[in-house]
């Protein structure tokens, strides 16, 4: 049984470590202006190729796109782990149309479905719309953890969308 000290003190942990998270500073990665195999493939945005693109499939997934590689992170030196934080959405080509994006963490992106170590979220994009960040829920990762990302557009044969993708580093 905890005690009222050991309660208090992991709700204080756990108060502090959400703290930490909303005031965290982000870094965004796109494509690297140098991919190299599943080591590197990202750079700082600003310094890289550009967005990331990727191209769903006839009424199904695309293939996975690597977006971090093992080298990719830390972005700042010192951090420990990292959480993919936010997208943001650039272009998409099936416009006021749902688009599926999964993120997977690991090795091996179809890996990383069959342990539930990854997160899905649909989006629309209307058309004229002003990019906007969306928020992606998913769990803390080992910094050198690789980043894969594939789409969806039910319905639709192929459905490309351009992005951006940040961030949070942690030193724990």
């Amino acid at each position: 049984m905890l005690s009222y000290h050991t309660s208090s003190a992991a709700t204080l942990a756990e108060i502090k470590e959400v703290e930490h998270h909303i005031h965290n500073v982000e870094r965004w990665l796109e494509l690297a202006s140098a991919p190299s195999g599943e080591t590197h493939r990202a750079d700082r945005i600003g310094t890289g190729a550009g967005v990331f693109i990727i191209d769903a499939g006839n009424n199904d997934w695309s293939a996975w796109l690597q977006v971090f590689g093992s080298s990719d992170t830390p972005v700042d030196t010192g951090m420990t782990i990292f959480d993919a934080h936010r997208i943001l959405i650039k272009t998409a080509e099936r416009q006021n149309t749902e688009n599926i994006l999964q993120i997977a963490c690991g090795e091996d992106a179809d890996a990383a479905l069959t342990t539930f170590d990854y997160t899905e979220f649909g989006f629309l994009v209307p058309a004229n719309a002003r990019s906007t960040p969306v928020e992606v829920k998913f769990d803390r990762q080992a910094v050198g953890t690789k980043v894969w990302v594939r789409a969806k557009v039910p319905g639709q044969n192929t459905g490309s969308i351009s992005f951006f993708l940040g961030l949070h580093e942690y030193e724990v």
